[in-house]
């Protein structure tokens, strides 16, 4: 999944950009309000990490250009500690979450993977779907209880379409999610990770909706076996 990282400091931008991609996310960068502003409003994100005090446009006149644009993914603003008063601006302007600088990079990923869950839906850290489980928190993908071993952008797939289970993802949406901007990428390359992902997995987990996309059905209450073949 694709995040966007607004922060001018480049030292912390840097450290936690490393700490996104080693949880697996996507990470794009600004580092000034006017950049941010327009990549927020003509690219998908799954949430955007936003710093307040930014140069060009400071981050709380970005989230409410954002808001008024109709732009509803989630956001989670930094602040200093003693800025109370920031943090209630933020919500108030629109913000999901707020997180006071110094802070920890193990709080700002847990609170990342919620706000992604709760815009998808998922309240629980751990999804299930047709003897599938996968553990947001530790990386871990499994079914009918035997692990499955997934490189990262195998493990984005999975994660991204049972964060959605039951809605019709279109290649295009998981392309924007699955790789960084400038990643060289072929008409088939979706098409070629959800194959080896099957391979892994079992070639009925993915179901392929022909001119629409892919999706995972999510499991009967109660059930905990796989899905039936297409």
């Amino acid at each position: 999944m694709r995040l966007l990282l607004v922060e001018d400091d480049r030292q912390l931008a840097d450290g936690v950009t490393t700490a996104l991609e080693t949880a697996g996310f996507v990470v794009g960068h600004s580092a000034d309000g006017e950049d941010a502003w327009f990549r927020g409003d003509t690219e998908t994100w799954a949430a955007v990490v936003l710093d307040l005090g930014l140069p060009g446009m400071d981050g709380l006149a970005v989230l409410r250009r954002w808001r008024e644009a109709g732009q509803r993914f989630p956001v989670l603003i930094l602040t200093a500690r003693g800025d109370w008063h920031e943090r209630v601006e933020g919500i108030d302007a629109g913000a999901d979450d707020y997180l006071p600088k110094p802070f920890r990079m193990e709080e700002l990923l847990a609170r990342l993977r919620a706000l992604v869950r709760r815009a998808a839906g998922q309240a629980s850290a751990v999804l299930h779907a047709g003897g599938l489980m996968l553990d947001t928190r530790r990386m871990q993908v499994s079914r009918d209880g035997v692990p499955a071993h997934l490189s990262p952008t195998e493990y984005r797939l999975v994660a991204y379409l049972m964060q959605h289970a039951g809605r019709v993802v279109p290649q295009l949406e998981l392309t924007e999610q699955l790789y960084a901007q400038d990643f060289e990428r072929d008409s088939n390359s979706v098409e070629v990770l959800v194959g080896r992902v099957r391979r892994k997995l079992g070639a009925d987990l993915i179901r392929t909706r022909r001119g629409f996309g892919y999706v995972i059905e999510p499991s009967a209450p109660g059930d905990g076996g796989p899905q039936s073949a297409p």
